[in-house]
């Protein structure tokens, strides 16, 4: 086992040092398929189910004019056991290795599925099945080239974040040393890498805490001086890094008093230390954010305000700070209990797990401007009524 590090050293930590061209990392499909509904196929979509007993994973097509329709075969087995029931996270499901694997959680059984993704967006478990998470209840997956860390909940318990290198033929192997423990008060909601792969965050639902650190060339976390951190506000929740600039951190406040939701900004200096951007936290002005996203060029970040079944919408200036453009429905099914967000790529559309209402809503993205599409929301398959997370090609 001690080769892994090694690996990482030499296949890891080559592409990171690309920089920002390697945000990029999924690959659209080579060509699109041809459609019966007059859009051809330009990529997919995809939810883990969560499915009780035997988990499940939604998938549609994407069409060009950012429609969606199930993909044959859909939903597919995934290998482990949801909970049927909120995992109350961000990045339950995640794309990896240019988009030839699915990873997701499978909470109920305390696994990673590893999915390989086919050219018409059909998924099949690659050989080895599920791989045991490293703790209890896996809720976030953070994947950055054959780097995964995957968050551990604890379901009250203790809950922790442990590593694993993706091979070539999609197994996920542990990498020795990797864990780090945290307290039963932590359920952690969110782990990610920055756009580079030099640093991991993780969110502290529980505790209101932001944990920080450095990754080294063999995929161990350092923990950054101070870290964890003190949010902004109750409940920090989702999280993304800038894509155009991995030292900008973004973090949603979603347990704070009704209407008074707040995104906070941080700046990630070299050493993991978080730093607060400008005026941050920046106001909502509405309840629950538990979910954001940043479009591919860095320019608008969107909170999804699950209490207000709204998304809002903010411009990002240069240096991180945020000014609030204002908040949309999320869907004409009712988008309360609304989830995760993915934005496509190319930044032309914004796809919205609405958990509560069974349903995948979908919006054209026109800068700071997103509207829903007339054929919004596609329904999730039938036994699949706690979905969790959210990835697209």
């Amino acid at each position: 086992m001690r080769v892994i590090p090694r690996l990482l050293g030499r296949r890891l930590l080559g592409p990171l040092v690309l920089g920002l061209v390697a945000v990029g990392v999924f690959a659209l499909p080579g060509s699109a398929f041809a459609s019966s509904h007059g859009s051809a196929v330009i990529g997919h979509v995809y939810l883990d189910g969560n499915t009780a007993g035997a988990n499940t994973i939604a998938a549609y097509d994407r069409r060009a004019d950012g429609s969606l329709t199930a993909t044959t075969g859909s939903p597919f087995a995934a290998g482990g056991s949801g909970l049927g029931k909120g995992l109350a996270s961000q990045g339950a499901v995640q794309l990896a290795d240019h988009g030839r694997y699915l990873l997701a959680v499978d909470a109920g059984s305390n696994q990673i599925s590893v999915l390989r993704v086919a050219h018409d967006g059909s998924l099949a478990p690659v050989r080895g099945g599920p791989v045991a998470s490293g703790g209890i209840e896996p809720d976030s997956i953070a994947v950055r080239d054959r780097l995964v860390y995957v968050a551990n909940s604890g379901n009250g318990g203790d809950g922790n974040y442990t590593g694993f290198y993706l091979t070539g033929r999609g197994r996920l192997l542990p990498i020795p040393g990797s864990t780090v423990a945290l307290p039963a008060t932590a359920a952690p909601g969110d782990v990610l890498f920055n756009g580079v792969g030099t640093k991991l965050v993780g969110t502290r639902v529980g505790s209101s805490q932001i944990d920080s650190f450095t990754v080294g060339r063999d995929g161990i976390l350092t923990a950054a001086p101070g870290s964890p951190y003190s949010a902004q506000g109750l409940g920090p929740f989702g999280s993304e890094f800038r894509p155009t600039n991995p030292h900008q951190l973004f973090v949603s406040n979603a347990h704070n008093s009704a209407g008074l939701g707040t995104v906070s900004a941080f700046h990630d200096t070299a050493d993991g230390t978080l730093q607060s951007i400008g005026a941050s936290p920046f106001a909502d002005q509405q309840t629950a954010p538990c979910w954001v996203t940043i479009n591919p060029d860095g320019q608008f970040l969107y909170a999804v305000n699950t209490g207000s079944g709204t998304i809002s919408r903010y411009s990002i200036e240069r240096r991180g700070s945020l000014t609030l453009l204002g908040s949309t429905t999320v869907s004409r099914a009712g988008g309360v209990g609304a989830t995760d967000p993915v934005i496509t790529l190319d930044g032309r559309n914004l796809y919205v797990n609405e958990t509560a209402a069974h349903a995948v809503a979908a919006f054209a993205v026109d800068g700071g401007q997103i509207n829903e599409l007339a054929a919004s929301p596609s329904p999730l398959p039938a036994g699949i009524t706690a979905s969790a997370g959210i990835a697209a090609n």
